[in-house]
């Protein structure tokens, strides 16, 4: 497993202006899609290919494909907003599901919606959440995701702090983790400082 933090000078320009309270919606989500489309082409580093023999308006040659398809699995909800701007990138990618809450009696992150496309056994999957807090929601949703099959796993987050990097390294050595950003701490309710917020209610306007 690998842990990258990305310090791209215009993700960390679009950030700023997510990070910004008074960023409407609108803008939050502009920026959200431009963030991940900059992700997308770090986290596709490295996928293997293999070789293609195709002919050219010149000549014959041997170019390159992807060797396994591609599934986006965001979770549920605050994930969506990562998915079209990783399908620009992407456009062949299949998309899957998963929703995580918080059991109030044991407080542990519970399954409470997966759908995956067939091929999840054989993809290279990569799992899409903009907020890396405590780690629990990931780490379930990573644990539930490879009970179904999938073995080549990458969780893509916008913004990090080192609790739940260390979550997902512990947990999950065998899945690498893309972060745009790595921001300081928690607080005592468990929000990610400086943070933007709460990614979903900003995303999807229910805030209010």
């Amino acid at each position: 497993m690998s842990t990258i933090i990305l310090n791209h000078p215009l993700i960390e320009h679009k950030l700023t202006i997510m990070r910004n309270k008074d960023t409407g919606t609108k803008e939050f989500r502009q920026n959200l899609d431009e963030v991940a489309m900059l992700m997308a082409y770090e986290v596709t580093k490295g996928l293997p290919t293999k070789n293609k023999e195709i002919i050219t308006p010149i000549c014959q040659m041997t170019g390159k494909e992807l060797v396994r398809p591609i599934v986006l699995v965001p979770i549920l909800r605050a994930g969506l907003g990562l998915v079209d701007g990783f399908k620009a990138i992407i456009p062949t990618a299949k998309v899957g599901h998963i929703g995580m809450a918080r059991n109030e009696e044991t407080l542990q992150p519970e399954e409470y919606y997966a759908k995956f496309p067939s091929c999840l056994g054989e993809a290279d999957v990569i799992v899409v959440d903009p907020m890396l807090a405590t780690g629990g929601s990931a780490s379930a949703a990573l644990e539930n995701i490879k009970k179904r099959g999938a073995k080549h796993i990458k969780l893509a987050c916008l913004v990090a702090v080192p609790e739940g990097i260390s979550v997902i390294e512990k947990n999950h050595p065998d899945v690498d983790l893309i972060v745009a950003a790595l921001d300081e701490k928690l607080n005592e309710k468990g929000y990610i400082v400086p943070g933007l917020g709460d990614a979903g209610d900003r995303l999807f306007g229910t805030d209010d």
